[in-house]
């Protein structure tokens, strides 16, 4: 079929729901007292494997305004493991990833006992020196992007079209920057900005190699009756070797708004958090901690976004 083959994803309804719902172990916070904990995240939990590997586990916690929610969200770390797989997989040819193995029996003898945390949802990876820069791509006006648009006419500086409006296709995808923050939110910065934090000659790089992968994400997911509409990527040095690391292409990283129901002008429907964003913003919470805890219904939807995402862009269902 080749690597955009257009094979038509047939879903039994009956299956497709019962799947969803399906009994499993809940993974809000793994405890894994064999290795060094050295990262507790907003989803994942990393640990040292000896000094040149990692272990990635990836929770069922979610965020919104830099907050860790009060719910989880059933077997979502499952899904973003598997389909930062399914991507890794795609992208190889393109870009070398720090993946060594997702297959817990291939994991070290002292990470078995804990096959109940780390089952399709964890990733030994090589360690990689990162780069203090998410590397954003854009294709369409959504979020902060569109915010900035509205006060300067500007996306990172980069100057746009007069008349776009919010959920706009842009003339071409943009490459816009932003710091990590250990706090707070990451902030967007200018490519001259970033050139002059990590030098001119890796932006340059980091700027060529994320157009490029999102390009052919992009293209892919059409295919598959998906806009891409911007994603985040981050990048570390193995050795020499600039290297795609940490998750690829989710709904967490991720805007994927379906194609047949896109209409510029407004907010568009997605496969992704901005639902859980949309709901918490009709509540009085000031977007500081503790978080809320999400009604029942508003999880299963989310989980529900969550797995029609991966179905849609892998062709294959995800029983949790």
């Amino acid at each position: 079929m080749g690597l955009f083959g257009r094979n038509q994803l047939v879903i039994n309804r009956a299956t497709w729901y019962a799947s969803y719902f399906t009994p499993m172990q809940t993974v809000f916070q793994t405890n894994i007292p064999a290795l060094p904990l050295v990262a507790h995240g907003k989803v994942r939990d990393v640990y040292a494997v000896g000094e040149d590997k990692l272990l990635l586990v990836a929770t069922d916690r979610i965020s919104a305004f830099d907050c860790i929610l009060g719910s989880p969200i059933p077997g979502k770390g499952i899904i973003l493991t598997q389909l930062s797989l399914f991507w890794f997989d795609l992208l190889r040819d393109l870009t070398p990833n720090h993946l060594i193995t997702a297959e817990v029996s291939e994991f070290p003898a002292e990470l078995q006992p804990y096959r109940d945390q780390l089952d399709r949802r964890s990733m030994l990876v090589k360690r990689a020196r990162m780069v203090e820069i998410e590397c954003v791509a854009r294709g369409y006006l959504a979020g902060s992007g569109w915010k900035e648009y509205r006060q300067s006419q500007t996306v990172c500086g980069i100057q746009l079209p007069t008349g776009l409006l919010d959920g706009s296709r842009l003339p071409e995808p943009i490459f816009t920057p932003a710091t990590k923050a250990q706090t707070g939110h990451d902030e967007n910065i200018s490519f001259e900005r970033t050139a002059g934090i990590i030098g001119a000659d890796l932006a340059t790089h980091l700027r060529d190699l994320t157009l490029g992968i999102y390009s052919t994400a992009a293209a892919y997911a059409l295919t598959r009756g998906i806009l891409l509409a911007d994603t985040k990527f981050e990048f570390g040095f193995i050795g020499d070797e600039l290297t795609l690391a940490d998750e690829v292409l989710t709904p967490d990283s991720s805007r994927f708004w379906p194609a047949d129901g896109y209409r510029p002008g407004g907010a568009q429907p997605s496969f992704d958090k901005q639902f859980v964003r949309d709901y918490l913003e009709t509540l009085t919470w000031d977007k500081r901690p503790p978080a809320p805890e999400l009604p029942a219904g508003i999880v299963r939807k989310t989980q529900e976004k969550y797995l029609e995402a991966y179905a849609r862009l892998t062709g294959r269902e995800l029983t949790l």
